[in-house]
């Protein structure tokens, strides 16, 4: 078994997609009136599934909660990469939870909030060349 996919609903997919392009996702022209919408992959990616909330309520039968914990971890090429991606969604407007850090464990670390509340966390390994 292995993981296949990661589920975060959305109130604006436009919205949204602006905030996934930011952390390097590449999306498939869509219409405002879709209930889910996937950016592109290479075959055995894990996958990021972006839902209606309507859609996750008819299927949970309850309100869809964004976690209070991070929901997934996005790596880095390098530290810079991961300030660099830190810059760019500050500049347009979205959430910083928590700015870089070299965290102890040896990665460049940092996490971000999309439009919905879901946190992603950034990281790098960082290198003797930083």
């Amino acid at each position: 078994m292995k993981i296949d996919a990661i589920s975060v609903k959305s109130k604006n997919f436009k919205e949204t997609v602006t905030f996934y392009t930011l952390l390097g996702f590449t999306f498939p022209p869509f219409d405002d009136g879709e209930d889910h919408l996937e950016p592109i992959t290479k075959e055995g990616d894990v996958r990021l599934m972006i839902d209606n909330p309507q859609l996750l309520k008819d299927m949970l039968g309850k309100e869809a909660k964004p976690s209070t914990h991070s929901s997934f971890a996005i790596l880095c090429d390098t530290p810079q990469e991961v300030d660099a991606t830190v810059e760019k969604i500050k500049a347009n407007g979205y959430v910083v939870v928590k700015e870089p850090w070299d965290a102890f464990w040896g990665q460049r670390y940092a996490i971000v909030q999309d439009p919905d509340g879901y946190m992603i966390d950034l990281f790098a390994n960082i290198s003797d060349k930083r």
